[in-house]
C-alpha cells in the first residue's frame, strides 16, 4: 500500500539543485508578486511591532531589519510569527491558499507545530531558514503553516494520515496536500538534506519527489489520497459505541495500570516518561474504595519520583513536560500550562487522601511558579515555556537557562550554600545532561540531613533559600520563549486547580487568582455569546473545541463549589448549553468540533485521553456532577450516553481513556451530595467546611449557601430546597441521591455521614 510514493521518497534523486534568484527586499525567494493591499497590511503591522520585538530569522540586513516578511507577521500566534520572516511564502490555514493552489495547479506543503516544540526549532532552522530549500518550495508549492494549539481540530485530521503511512507522530508535522485538502504523503521532522543526521532522505529531496510524484503521477496521488482520507474518516469518525461494565472495567483498568508500574521509578515503566501515562487519580479513587496497600503505593512512589527527579524545575518550580529517561532524570526541557494544572491536581488529591506535606509542598511550588512566570495581566494564564534558550555564544540550546555547573552554583552562592547545593541537587563536574547538571534530588532529604547532621525541616528552609537565589541568579540569562497566548481549555484546567486547592487548604488567595483568571476567560474569549479558544495579540479567535468549554465548565463548577457563588454556576450551565447546542454527536456523546465550524476532512470523535485530556472523559465527570446537584436525570442520560459512546475502547483498552474511568468510578463511588447553610448573621462556615475537607473525599458535590440564599439557589438546585440552618448554626445536610440524613450542626457527626459506606 502506498508502494509507489514510499519508492519515490526512497529513490534517487533526479532534481537539479535549483538556482536561488535574488529577490526585492523583504519579498520570500522565487514567490509570487504579493498584492499592493498586502504589501500595506505588511507594512502597517512592521509599523505598529512592539519596541522589543527581534525578528527571528538569520537573514538580516545591516540594519537588523529583516530581509523577508510573510503573511505570518499579520498572525497573532506566537509560532506562526515565530516563522514570519522566513524566507518561505508561508500562508497561514484558510480558503485563500487552497484556493491559490488550485489555480496554480500546485499541491500544498501543510507544516504544523507548535511556539514550543524543540525539533519544530530545528526544522525551521535547518529547512525553512534555508534559501535553497525556501525558493524551490515557493516556487512549486503553496505553503501553509499551522499552529496546532490554535487548531487542533486540523492538527489531529492531519496526524491521523501521518500515523497511518509512517506508523507513529509528532511535530513538526509535515504533510503533502491536494488543492482539495487530502493527503497524499506524510512525515514528521525531516532533516534539510540526505545524509543529514544520518537520514537517507532530506526535506529538500522529498519536496522535490512529492512535487515530481504530483505531476507525473497524479492517478496514483489520487488513489492515495482517497484511500488516506477513508482511512482519517475510520481513525476519526467510525462509531465506538458499546454498554459498560462500570465496575469490571474500572478493575480491569487498575490491574493492567499495576502491572506496567515501574517498581523502582514508579509511573509506567519504560522511557520516555509522561506524567499521564500512568492513572494517578484513578489509583487514588482504587485506594480509597478498595483499600489497596499497593494502589496506595505505586501512588506514592511515582509523585515522588517525579518530584524529585529533573522533570521537576528543583530551583524554580513547575514541572516539565516529559521525561526522556526512565528515572525522571532528563526532561523535554519546555513547560506546558496543561501539564502543571493536571499534575497540581494529582499531587492535591494524593494530599486530600493521606495529608502527606510533601504532597501539598509541590502544589504550592506550582502555584508559584504559575504566579511569577505564567500569569498575563488580565490575571489569565500563558501557555508554555520553551525548551531552547540562548547560550553564552548566542545559540539556541535545549535546557541551557535550567542546567548548572558548579563553578556557577559557586558564582551564584555562598561557599556553604553552594557545596550544599552540589551535595542535596546531585551537580558535578562531568554533568548529566551535555557536560551540565540538572537539579534533582538523588537521595531523600532525609538520608541527607541525616549525614551533616541536621533535620529534614532545617535543611528543607536551607534549601528553599537557596532555590530563591538560583532563581534570581538565572534570571540574568536569556530566558526559554514564552508562548503568551490565552487558551481556553488550558486556563480551564489551573483555574479547577487553583478553585479545588483554594478550597482544600481554605485558602482565599488561591480562590481569588482562580476567580481573577475566570473573569478574564470569559471576558476575553466569549464574543457574542460564544467562547473561543484562544487569546493572542488582544484577538479572540478560533472557534472553541469540546474540551475548551469541558475543560472551562468544570472549572468553573469548581468555583461555584469552593465559593458558593451562583454566578459561577451560571457560567458552567452556559458552556454546558453551547455544548448541547453545537456539539451533540446523535450516536451518542459528543463531536470535537461545533456542528457550524469549518468542514475537514473528517468530524473528530474523541476516543483517548493524551498528555491532555479529552473533552469527552472530562464532560462526562460534569455531566454526572450537574445530575448529582441539580437532580435532573437529563444530565445523567447525557453522561450514560458520554460513557457509551466510547464503550468499546473501555472495554478493550480502559487505560487509554483514564480521565473517562474517572467518571465510571463517580458512578459507582456513590458521591455525597452536600449543603452547608448559614443562618442569618453568619458568614463563616469553616468548622462545618474544614469538617467536610478532612474527611478526604475526592468524589462530591457541595452546595454552600446563606438561608436567605436558599430560595434562588434552590431555582437551579432544588436539592438545596427547605435546607435551613438549625439552631442559628451553620448546618450541614448529607445526602446521597437526594435522600438525606439527618441535619447536623457537629463536624464530628458530619465527618460519620460522610464516611458512611
Amino acid at each position: 500500500m502506498l508502494t509507489l510514493l514510499f519508492a519515490l521518497a526512497c529513490g534517487p534523486d533526479p532534481v537539479a539543485q535549483v538556482e536561488v534568484l535574488a529577490e526585492p527586499l523583504g519579498v520570500p525567494p522565487a514567490s509570487l508578486p504579493y498584492a499592493s493591499s498586502l504589501d500595506e497590511a505588511l507594512a502597517d503591522a512592521w509599523a505598529g511591532r512592539p519596541d522589543d520585538y527581534v525578528p527571528r530569522t538569520k537573514h538580516l540586513e545591516a540594519d537588523g531589519r529583516p530581509r523577508f516578511t510573510n503573511r505570518l507577521l499579520l498572525e497573532t500566534s506566537p509560532y506562526l510569527r515565530q516563522h514570519a520572516h522566513n524566507p518561505v511564502d508561508w500562508y497561514p490555514w484558510g480558503d485563500e491558499a487552497f484556493e491559490v493552489a488550485a489555480t496554480l495547479g500546485r499541491p500544498v506543503f501543510l507544516s504544523v507545530g507548535y511556539a514550543t516544540c524543540h525539533w519544530c526549532h530545528v526544522m525551521e532552522e535547518e529547512s525553512f531558514e534555508d534559501l535553497e530549500v525556501a525558493a524551490y518550495l515557493n516556487a512549486n508549492y503553496v505553503a501553509i503553516k499551522v499552529d496546532r494549539e490554535e487548531r487542533p481540530d486540523v492538527d489531529a485530521v492531519y496526524m491521523a494520515a501521518v500515523q497511518a503511512m509512517v506508523g507513529r507522530g509528532g511535530w513538526p508535522m509535515s504533510v503533502w496536500l491536494t488543492p482539495q485538502r487530502e493527503v497524499f504523503y506524510a512525515g514528521t521532522y525531516m532533516p534539510a538534506r540526505d545524509g543529514d543526521r544520518g537520514r537517507q532522505r532530506g526535506f529538500l529531496s522529498a519536496i522535490r519527489l512529492m512535487r515530481e510524484a504530483y505531476d507525473g503521477q497524479s492517478d496514483e496521488v489520487a488513489r492515495v489520497a482517497r484511500e488516506l482520507s477513508e482511512r482519517i474518516e475510520q481513525q476519526l469518525s467510525a462509531p465506538v459505541v458499546g454498554e459498560v461494565d462500570a465496575a469490571a472495567t474500572l478493575l480491569l483498568a487498575a490491574e493492567q495500570s499495576a502491572s506496567e508500574l515501574d517498581p523502582v521509578y514508579g509511573g509506567r515503566a519504560g522511557a520516555p516518561k509522561f506524567p499521564s501515562s500512568f492513572p494517578i487519580r484513578l489509583q487514588i479513587r482504587h485506594a480509597r474504595r478498595t483499600g489497596s496497600d499497593e494502589a496506595r503505593a505505586a501512588v506514592w512512589l511515582t509523585l515522588d519520583r517525579m518530584a524529585a527527579g529533573g522533570m521537576n524545575d528543583q530551583a524554580g518550580a513547575g514541572f516539565h513536560r516529559y521525561s526522556v529517561d526512565e528515572t525522571w532524570l532528563v526532561p523535554h526541557f519546555e513547560k506546558m500550562l496543561y501539564d502543571n494544572a493536571l499534575l497540581a491536581v494529582a499531587y492535591l488529591e494524593s494530599w486530600r487522601m493521606w495529608q502527606r506535606a510533601e504532597d501539598r509542598r509541590v502544589v504550592e511550588d506550582i502555584f508559584a511558579w504559575l504566579a511569577r512566570d505564567m500569569t498575563a495581566p488580565s490575571g489569565a494564564f500563558y501557555a508554555a515555556t520553551d525548551a531552547d534558550s540562548l547560550n553564552p555564544a548566542g545559540h539556541r540550546e535545549e535546557g541551557w537557562f535550567f542546567t548548572w555547573t558548579p563553578a556557577e552554583l559557586e558564582a551564584a552562592l555562598s561557599a556553604d550554600d553552594a557545596a550544599l547545593a552540589i551535595a542535596a541537587y546531585g551537580v558535578s563536574a562531568a554533568g548529566n545532561f551535555e557536560g551540565r547538571s540538572i537539579l534533582h534530588l538523588p537521595r531523600p532529604l532525609t538520608e541527607l540531613a541525616e549525614t551533616r547532621g541536621t533535620t529534614e525541616a532545617e535543611l528543607r528552609g536551607r534549601l528553599d533559600d537557596i532555590d530563591a537565589q538560583l532563581v534570581t541568579a538565572r534570571s540574568a540569562r536569556p530566558p526559554p520563549l514564552r508562548d503568551d497566548k490565552i487558551i481556553a481549555a488550558w486556563n480551564g484546567l489551573m483555574i479547577s486547580a487553583l478553585a479545588q486547592a483554594g478550597q482544600a487548604f481554605d485558602d482565599p488567595a488561591l480562590l481569588a487568582r482562580a476567580e481573577r483568571a475566570a473573569e478574564a476567560v470569559i471576558s476575553g474569549l466569549v464574543v457574542d455569546g460564544r467562547l473561543r479558544r484562544t487569546l493572542a495579540g488582544g484577538q479572540a479567535r478560533h472557534a472553541a473545541m469540546l474540551e475548551d468549554h469541558a475543560f472551562l465548565a468544570a472549572a468553573l463548577l469548581d468555583l461555584y463549589e469552593a465559593t458558593g457563588k451562583l454566578r459561577w454556576l451560571d457560567e458552567a450551565l452556559a458552556r454546558c448549553a453551547e455544548i448541547e447546542a453545537h456539539y451533540v454527536d446523535p450516536a451518542g456523546g459528543y463531536f470535537r468540533t461545533p456542528d457550524d465550524g469549518e468542514v475537514l476532512l473528517s468530524r473528530e470523535r474523541s476516543r483517548r485521553d493524551g498528555a491532555e485530556p479529552s473533552g469527552l472523559s472530562v464532560h462526562a465527570r460534569t455531566l454526572l456532577r450537574l445530575a448529582a446537584l441539580t437532580g435532573d436525570d437529563t444530565w445523567r442520560r447525557r453522561a450514560d450516553g458520554t460513557v457509551r459512546s466510547v464503550g468499546l475502547v473501555l472495554q478493550q483498552a480502559p487505560l487509554a481513556m483514564d480521565q473517562m474511568l474517572l467518571a465510571l468510578d463517580w458512578t459507582v463511588s456513590r458521591p455525597k451530595e452536600v449543603v452547608l447553610v448559614r443562618p442569618p448573621g453568619v458568614d463563616d462556615d469553616a468548622v462545618l467546611r474544614g469538617a467536610l475537607d478532612a474527611a478526604g473525599l475526592v468524589d462530591h458535590v457541595r452546595i454552600r449557601v446563606a438561608e436567605a440564599d436558599l430560595p434562588e439557589t434552590a431555582s437551579r438546585l432544588p436539592i438545596a430546597a427547605n435546607k435551613v440552618a438549625r439552631e442559628g448554626q451553620v448546618t450541614a445536610y448529607v445526602c446521597e441521591g437526594g435522600v438525606c440524613a439527618a441535619p447536623t450542626t457537629d463536624p464530628r457527626v458530619l465527618q460519620a455521614q460522610l464516611r458512611a459506606p
